[in-house]
């Protein structure tokens, strides 16, 4: 074997060439607004939240400042307060609980699906009680949740949905992006996203104008004119510095997602059939877009011993589900409580994957695993 203790790093994620191909855009988008000096609340923030809510097929967008102030400001705008409780899966990221928190209702779990890591539909309805008003699918990974059946669910017992799309941007399920099912939905634009700014960023999208309203007032101190203020609000607008990056990012959104399911197809081929390694699995309505891409082994130790042996650089989405986290201990929900999120907790890995991964790189990622996997048929 080749001593790899002086190979270069596999890193998880190197968006340097895609903002190197797209300098100019950037640059020129910076340049515009510096000149303007239209630096809050400008013409660039209203030209993003034009084009991306046509992406995404709704009628509105409202740019904020991160997705956890997107998943906050939709379920305030929704109405969500003291003693609501807002069915969400456990084995996300918090701030999809932080957000029912921050509004005084209460984080109410139902349990994942093996398979796809996604909220099981099939659970929903018994965790329903009086006090829910609203589901939050996450469409974990950039695999979209099985939004026919949680629609019919939150149709029939009169629910709201936001749907967390974080992870998301231009995802499908039958046909049709996330953001455009649910009665609103959050996006969070963290440089590492599929579509990133150069610092923290959100959004909400939706066809619901008093929605859309409420959340523009929000975002702004309650105020639709200067130093008039018709409700308490926050301040968590998005500048026109990252909105035209995103905007300059926007047009390239579709093929950098195309390259990722090449990149994950190209996995899968190399995976199939290896012993303890379980690519997470997508259902056929779907096209995802894979911001992470995710395996189950049964040895987690043992690949993340080859991964660091390789140079191979990975992460863990996510290591402790919500339920157990330490903020979220006054739920009493304890060890067991949600099987499958606690069992996904302890075996999941994500690997490298991004548009311009070089294909030396993956196949290093490949190596790695398949030694894994050889050392776990072996008993090692």
């Amino acid at each position: 074997m080749a001593d790899v203790s002086t190979e270069k790093l596999v890193p998880f994620l190197d968006l340097s060439l895609q903002h190197e191909n797209l300098k100019d855009e950037i640059f020129a988008g910076i340049s515009t607004v510096f000149k303007d000096s239209s630096f809050v609340m400008g013409p660039a923030l209203k030209k993003f939240e034009e084009e991306f809510a046509a992406y995404c097929g709704v009628e509105y967008c409202v740019g904020l400042n991160s997705g956890t102030a997107a998943l906050h400001l939709a379920l305030l705008a929704m109405g969500i307060g003291p003693g609501d409780e807002v069915i969400t899966a456990p084995n996300s990221f918090i701030a999809t609980a932080e957000a029912i928190s921050f509004c005084g209702g209460e984080p109410r779990f139902v349990d994942a699906l093996r398979d796809t890591a996604n909220i099981n539909p099939d659970l929903i309805e018994q965790s329903i009680t009086k006090k829910t008003k609203a589901l939050i699918p996450v469409h974990l990974y950039g695999q979209p949740a099985q939004m026919d059946k949680i629609m019919d669910i939150a149709k029939a017992h009169k629910l709201l949905v936001l749907e967390d799309a974080c992870q998301g941007h231009g995802a499908k399920f039958k046909g049709s992006r996330v953001g455009s099912f649910g009665h609103a939905a959050a996006f969070s634009f963290y440089p590492g996203k599929n579509l990133g700014a150069a610092g923290d960023g959100g959004a909400i999208v939706t066809n619901d104008a008093a929605l859309a309203e409420k959340v523009t007032l929000l975002r702004n101190h309650g105020s639709e004119q200067k130093y008039h203020h018709d409700m308490i609000g926050h301040n968590f607008r998005l500048d026109s510095l990252q909105a035209v990056i995103l905007s300059a990012k926007l047009p390239s959104l579709d093929s950098g997602n195309e390259k990722r399911r090449e990149i994950a197809a190209f996995y899968d081929r190399k995976f199939e059939g290896l012993f303890g390694i379980s690519p997470i699995k997508t259902i056929p309505e779907c096209e995802p877009v894979y911001h992470l891409y995710v395996v189950r082994t049964a040895n987690r130790d043992l690949v993340l011993e080859q991964l660091q042996a390789s140079r191979v650089a990975f992460g863990i989405h996510y290591p402790i589900p919500i339920h157990l986290q330490n903020a979220y201990q006054f739920l009493n929900q304890k060890t067991g409580s949600f099987p499958v999120s606690e069992e996904l907790s302890q075996t999941v890995v994500s690997l490298p994957i991004y548009p311009d991964i070089p294909l030396a790189d993956r196949d290093r990622v490949v190596a790695a695993i398949v030694r894994a996997s050889e050392l776990m048929r072996n008993g090692g």
